[in-house]
């Protein structure tokens, strides 16, 4: 028997899982680490503590869409570096003169599990590359124009490799001493690679802090006009890309957690669950968790969260419920839009994340969405979408079709609602955003569709959209 190990780089913990030819897991470790909230607005990860976990405005918003296929948005790598260049003493010129490097997640992990100071190899994912603001979708190149304008020279970006290859070995003497290191994709990426998502039209959402929604495209780019992000899928070796349309949302499953620390309404998790199915319905009341804005498809800075609706009649039961469907809410606005990109109608969706287990939410999504959900038997979608990269490139599996057999389902949603009912919730969902719109003054409250709205750079990260990094030289 064959196994492959997989590195699930998340927002909040580490986790390393090990899967057998049949897609299962065998085996799996998980360690917690901190986000930092140093000022308002800004949310910092310490590489040096996630390295230790695993070994235990001034331009306009569509100037560079494209070519990458994404808004000038704080959320991509770009603009983090850019204020870094501005803000940390020496580091422009270190970057010119080679003494500092810049990566995604994905860099600095691959760099240490092959040496680090002593030979580590600097490379990037295709997919990952494609969420840093600056790699060119048509070359899957860095894109020298935009560098230019952005003054970051190449020389310290790493190099762009596929998903499925053999990039080396681990290090000598580490806890990968010669194993074939061969699979690198960006967490959503790799929950559609692992969900088997191989068809164009084919669409998977993952539910975790935030929620993730992504639609196979094909071969061909699909430019999105309707707030979406046009993406790398995957490229295994040296076949043709597959692209993606994607759509963020920014606040899921941390409005849950939201609801036990900060309003301390419940205790863990599951209990927002039963405290929701004590009530029929929302009792009029709509939340919408716009704590930083709004993501996809609005790109609305300018939004904040608010409860719509509220009267004396309304109890703690009806604020987890309209917490948790916000979240379906929110998915319905990003699949709406990619049905309009695509062209092409949802036949069903499959899920995973941790908030699927709330089965409340996974009904409530089948009924807005009105087409099945399924959450397969193996949860663990994105470091298993890793390890099926990593094992095609050493030969574990033969080929897609193989693979697409390890699928199964464990549970299925069909949507029971009525389509009058669900018109209803929509349109009031509608409503309580226009009233979340335009808190912030200086906030952009323009062009919704073209994914705008985003002027000032805040340090806002998500390993999706690729966390900075920088190594110095070996001290001698």
């Amino acid at each position: 028997m064959k196994y492959v190990g997989s590195i699930d780089q998340g927002t909040s913990s580490t986790r390393f899982i090990i899967f057998n030819e049949s897609g299962d897991i065998v085996a799996v470790s998980q360690k917690e680490h901190k986000q930092y909230f140093p000022e308002p607005g800004w949310v910092e990860h310490d590489p040096m503590e996630i390295w230790s976990c695993t070994l235990e405005g001034k331009y306009g918003p569509d100037r560079f869409r494209a070519k990458t296929g994404l808004p000038l948005a704080s959320y991509f790598s770009a603009t983090k570096l850019l204020w870094l260049m501005e803000n940390v003493k020496g580091l422009k010129e270190g970057l010119k003169s080679g003494k500092a490097k810049f990566g995604t997640i994905d860099s600095w992990l691959m760099y240490n599990l092959t040496g680090g100071v002593d030979g580590g190899i600097h490379i990037t994912s295709v997919c990952n590359a494609s969420r840093t603001l600056m790699m060119n979708l048509e070359t899957l190149q860095w894109d020298d124009d935009i560098l230019k304008i952005l003054d970051v020279p190449k020389e310290c970006l790493p190099k762009i490799v596929s998903n499925s290859e053999v990039y080396g070995v681990g290090a000598k003497g580490g806890y990968l001493d010669n194993v074939p290191l061969a699979g690198i994709l960006g967490d959503q990426q790799a929950a559609m690679f692992g969900q088997t998502c191989y068809a164009p039209g084919e669409v998977k959402s993952t539910y975790g802090t935030g929620n993730f929604v992504l639609m196979n495209t094909g071969t061909s780019q699909c430019k999105s006009t309707n707030g979406l992000l046009t993406t790398v899928g995957y490229k295994l070796g040296d076949q043709e890309v597959v692209y993606a349309l994607e759509g963020a949302v920014a606040y899921c499953g941390s409005v849950v957690q939201w609801l036990r620390d900060n309003l301390k309404l419940i205790q863990d998790a599951p209990q927002s669950q039963t405290f929701a199915e004590n009530v029929d319905d929302n009792g009029g009341m709509y939340f919408v968790p716009a704590f930083a804005g709004l993501f996809a498809p609005r790109w609305r800075s300018d939004a904040r969260g608010c409860f719509v609706g509220m009267t004396a009649y309304n109890t703690r039961d009806h604020v987890c419920r309209a917490a948790l469907e916000a979240a379906a809410y929110q998915c319905k606005e990003v699949v709406d839009a990619m049905v309009k990109d695509s062209g092409v109608d949802l036949a069903a969706m499959k899920v995973d994340g941790g908030m699927t287990a709330n089965t409340l939410l996974m009904q409530f999504q089948a009924d807005m969405l009105d087409c099945p959900v399924y959450r397969p038997v193996v949860p663990e979608t994105t470091a298993l979408g890793a390890a099926y990269a990593a094992g095609l490139a050493v030969g574990v599996w033969s080929g897609l079709d193989e693979i697409k057999k390890n699928w199964k389902c464990d549970k299925q949603w069909e949507s029971k609602m009525e389509a009058p009912v669900r018109e209803k919730y929509w349109t009031e969902w509608n409503r309580a955003v226009s009233k979340s719109l335009g808190w912030v003054e200086g906030g952009d409250g323009s062009s919704e569709k073209q994914g705008s709205g985003w002027g000032k750079v805040v340090a806002f990260a998500a390993i999706a959209a690729g966390v900075g990094f920088m190594m110095g030289h070996k001290r001698r």
